[in-house]
């Protein structure tokens, strides 16, 4: 699926923010930020657009029910105005995710 497809979803993933729990293992999390948004296709997963800006981003995809907490990030504004709102997302260790790195299928030239 081609970042600028998520792109120009204009629904975004809203997120509840929490507070820092103060018994937060960070053993048990790993940390994910990006731009968060919903699934296309599966209500029960949300995509992270780790860097929505870049032309050379990824994706990551996760199931909701693995979110152990979200913190709220700085927006993130192009010169043209365009807003992206921004995420940490602690996800459950072991938890089975997607990254997807999209590319352009082409040729591979030789040294001649």
């Amino acid at each position: 699926m081609p970042i600028s497809l998520l792109l120009d979803v204009k629904e975004k993933f809203e997120v509840q923010t929490y507070k820092k729990p103060k018994n937060r293992d960070l053993h048990t999390h790993i940390p994910f930020s990006g731009s968060p948004r919903k699934h296309p296709f599966e209500n029960e997963k949300f995509i992270l657009i780790a860097d929505p800006f870049t032309t050379n981003t990824f994706y990551y995809e996760f199931k909701i029910r693995d979110i152990g907490f979200a913190e709220e990030l700085p927006n993130i504004t192009t010169i043209n105005g365009d807003v992206i709102s921004m995420a940490r997302i602690w996800v459950k260790k072991q938890s089975v995710a997607l990254r997807c790195t999209p590319f352009i299928v082409d040729e591979i030239r030789g040294g001649t």
